[in-house]
């Protein structure tokens, strides 16, 4: 359970002031919903504003705060009109203060006429004119005025401001104590890190690099800990040792002789599988190195041991195609197989169900479904998780209390991950990396072309499918959006319908799931030529005749999706193109990522890449996808300080005893201030 002291930092938002069911869900969308979250929601940056006695002792373009009288209300008629309040200063000056939108009522109840406010946002020019575009109004204290001269600019969604939000962070603050120290004392005095409740306050306050790094360190030292508190609660576990004797890996008939990478990682996946300790392996292999045969083997050593062996994924589409490619992998062998996802009803989930648990079905394939409560195992010895980055730990445990005893994990991955972050997300693993691709794979002809040049493309699309090839399409919407102007799968798949008719299927993430799989169906069986497509098909999808891939707005993808999605092609004989299309203005990091791209096909160089670019600060796409597992650590302070963290929660659990003592208790309030508690429930008694 929880310690009673961190039960006010959990406590709902819904008691904070101002919080109530219209600023709910703006504030949902950003993960906040207790008070723990607004604490760690720190500000992106800081605005510095000068105040000023009158309006023209500042600079076009600069941050103020001035006090100001409303003199007249102009326009507003309509919410396409903007509403402009005529403002004067001490010094009769006069500047307009504009709103656009709906915020004209709003505006004249914060701005009565006559009545003195103080006013902060920036001072522009329009015409002849002075103008301040949505200022912030104070109030008519001009103390409260004084403590605007710097103010956090935090995160935001569609339906908060800075004031709203900004304020309900204040109240959250005011939540904030001393707790025990956790940090290793000679480091913190070392690195002059301030306590944890004054870092807290300092990071919201102003610019200030010893407290954003002190929390940051906070939440990596808490991640370190988990992972190695799994790693040695592994270790105490009692394993199965599975001793396979080859039969039925000798009757497997591969399309291709096994690389040296892929030979490497079985034998060591198979020295693991002889240990009395369950195996904890990451498998990272590039796109089409081969990474499914090696889970093929490895979970033929299982059932060649008399045992059970499942691999789990993170969707239904991919799910299918592992199935499909591994019972047609499996037909010499004769072991039985079957596949598992939340579609199966009925008598074909029960006949499922009764196989695992009798043993009969040797070899399981499906999603989340296979590690529900209804789904017991008469001895499952080995899990397979497939697109491990897609999984957290606490569902990686579930699975593994599935068998008698626990069973030995294989966690894939297709993504290459720089080695910072593999330590950063998979502390607690072996880690095989499939560094080969097989003999006979062609590199990819990579393209960047102008998005102005779609008909072109289109062209280029006609003369491929009349050699009998097929194509892939991918956008990265599925509906237009009123804020971002990007192309949205629906509306480019009725263009292409348009020209190509029936030969163009869609999948998106939004679609029911049979009519998902009916339109991979007929691209899988080349009745369609053309597949447009979301991110969905990123990982999984294996069409050895589809040998063009369009991406469209390329440049708003980081370079190992990119990477990620080039891979679907070149998975068959035939020589395969990549076109990059791209808008008319790129940023220099976009520039040089697409160059990237033309210019390696090494997945795990890309990756290195793409962290070196991002790690300047620009985090595009870091947390929406997954790529590190942390809220308040950036990209640069994981390479700066994870090292350190490592060390310090190495130290704690070979040195200092632990969770016991006093840096012990610290420590484990630490872990559930970070919710990574499941590492403390992996204790005796935690």
């Amino acid at each position: 359970m929880r310690p009673d002291r961190l039960n006010p930092l959990f406590a709902s938002a819904d008691g904070l002031k101002g919080v109530g069911p219209g600023l709910s869900r703006p504030l949902e969308k950003l993960g906040l919903t207790r008070i723990r979250d607004f604490l760690y929601h720190l500000p992106d940056r800081f605005v510095s504003r000068r105040v000023l006695p009158a309006l023209d002792e500042g600079a076009v373009g600069e941050q103020i705060i001035i006090e100001l009288t409303p003199v007249e209300y102009r326009g507003g008629g309509s919410p396409r009109t903007p509403f402009r309040i005529m403002a004067r200063d001490g010094a009769g000056n006069l500047c307009a203060l504009v709103f656009f939108g709906r915020n004209a009522g709003w505006a004249r109840k914060q701005l009565p006429l006559e009545e003195s406010r103080w006013i902060a946002g920036r001072l522009d020019q329009f015409g002849q004119s002075l103008q301040i575009v949505h200022p912030e109004t104070i109030g008519s204290d001009g103390a409260a005025a004084m403590g605007k001269v710097v103010e956090p600019v935090y995160p935001l969604s569609e339906g908060l401001t800075q004031g709203r939000l900004g304020a309900v962070i204040a109240q959250a603050l005011t939540h904030v104590t001393e707790l025990p120290e956790w940090i290793e004392p000679s480091l913190k005095k070392r690195e002059g890190w301030p306590d944890w409740h004054e870092a807290m306050l300092a990071a919201h306050k102003g610019e200030d690099g010893k407290a954003r790094d002190r929390l940051a360190y906070d939440e990596l030292l808490a991640n370190s800990l988990a992972l190695m508190l799994v790693r040695a609660s592994n270790r105490r576990a009692a394993g199965q040792v599975l001793r396979g004797d080859g039969r039925l890996r000798s009757r497997l008939s591969l399309p291709f002789a096994l690389t040296g990478a892929q030979a490497r990682a079985i034998a060591e996946i198979e020295g693991d599988l002889l240990q009395p300790s369950p195996m904890l392996r990451l498998l990272q292999g590039d796109v089409g190195s081969g990474k499914t045969v090696v889970a093929l083997e490895s979970m033929l050593i299982a059932v060649e041991a008399g045992a059970q062996a499942a691999l789990l994924a993170p969707t239904e589409i991919l799910a299918r195609q592992h199935f499909e490619t591994l019972r047609r992998m499996l037909a010499p062998t004769g072991v039985t197989i079957a596949l598992l996802t939340g579609r199966d009803k009925g008598k074909a989930r029960e006949g499922i169900l009764m196989g695992l648990m009798d043993g009969s079905i040797q070899m399981v394939v499906g999603t989340h479904a296979i590690f529900q409560d209804a789904v017991v195992y008469k001895d499952l010895a080995l899990v397979v998780i497939d697109e491990q980055h897609r999984f957290g730990v606490g569902q990686r445990l579930m699975l593994t209390q599935k068998g008698r005893r626990t069973p030995h994990c294989l966690a894939m991955t297709a993504t290459p991950i720089p080695r910072t972050l593999t330590l950063a997300q998979y502390g607690e693993m072996d880690v095989s990396r499939l560094d080969e691709l097989p003999p006979g794979r062609q590199a990819i002809d990579t393209r960047v072309v102008a998005q102005e040049r779609l008909g072109d493309v289109a062209a280029a699309l006609r003369r491929h499918f009349e050699t009998g090839q097929q194509a892939y399409w991918v956008c990265p919407m599925v509906r237009e959006s009123e804020t971002a102007d990007l192309a949205a799968a629906e509306a480019r798949h009725a263009d292409l319908a348009a020209i190509f008719g029936d030969d163009v299927v869609l999948v998106h993430g939004q679609m029911k799931p049979e009519a998902k799989d009916a339109a991979m169906e007929r691209f899988s069986r080349n009745e369609a030529k053309l597949l447009v497509a979301t991110t969905v098909i990123e990982v999984g999808v294996d069409v050895p005749n589809a040998t063009l891939m369009v991406i469209e707005q390329a440049e708003r993808f980081g370079l190992a999706q990119l990477h990620q999605l080039r891979g679907r092609v070149g998975r068959g004989s035939e020589k395969s193109v990549c076109l990059l299309l791209r808008g008319d203005t790129l940023s220099e990091v976009a520039r040089e990522r697409l160059a990237l791209m033309r210019e390696t096909q090494d997945g795990f160089r890309l990756a290195e890449e793409d962290l070196r670019l991002r790690g300047g600060g620009e985090l595009l796409g870091t947390r929406q996808s997954g790529d590190t597992p942390f809220r308040v650590a950036s990209l640069e302070q994981i390479q700066r300080l994870l090292p350190l963290a490592h060390d310090d929660a190495r130290l704690l659990m070979e040195r200092d005893g632990g969770l016991v003592g006093d840096r012990g208790e610290a420590a484990r309030l630490l872990l559930y201030l970070f919710e990574r508690d499941w590492g403390v429930q992996l204790l005796r008694g935690g």
